[in-house]
């Protein structure tokens, strides 16, 4: 996977928005104003931070070469995976969607309510 297609699919998720509030040094992907993925746009490797499960993210740096603690972020909750690294892009896909539902599960509950409404009316 490439940056474009990266971006590209972090924008297809529903509300997702993208901004660069620290210069161009960095691509942040929102939900509710709230990150879900980090690009470092001046790393040499092309990777993202996500949101994770606190469980599910020791699981996954265990388990991958290309995944870890996420710099600059709460260890606890924040993972960095490395692109076209020992994770295919499916997989890559599936923990972007657990970022954006992290997320969501920490929204007040109408705001949950009319997010999972709404992507609902879009998904028919």
């Amino acid at each position: 996977m490439n940056i474009e297609q990266l971006r590209e699919y972090c924008l297809s998720i529903h509300l997702s928005t993208e901004d660069m509030p620290f210069k161009d040094e960095y691509l942040m992907f929102r939900v509710y104003g709230k990150w879900f993925g980090v690009i470092p746009l001046n790393d040499p490797e092309l990777k993202i931070s996500l949101k994770c499960n606190p469980d599910k993210a020791i699981e996954l740096r265990d388990r991958y070469n290309s995944v870890s603690a996420a710099w600059h972020f709460n260890k606890k909750y924040w993972n960095s995976i490395v692109l076209n690294g020992d994770m295919d892009d499916d997989t890559v896909k599936h923990w972007i969607l657990h970022s954006v539902n992290e997320v969501i599960q920490k929204l007040p509950k109408k705001m949950r309510f009319d997010y999972d409404e709404n992507r609902n009316k879009t998904e028919k």
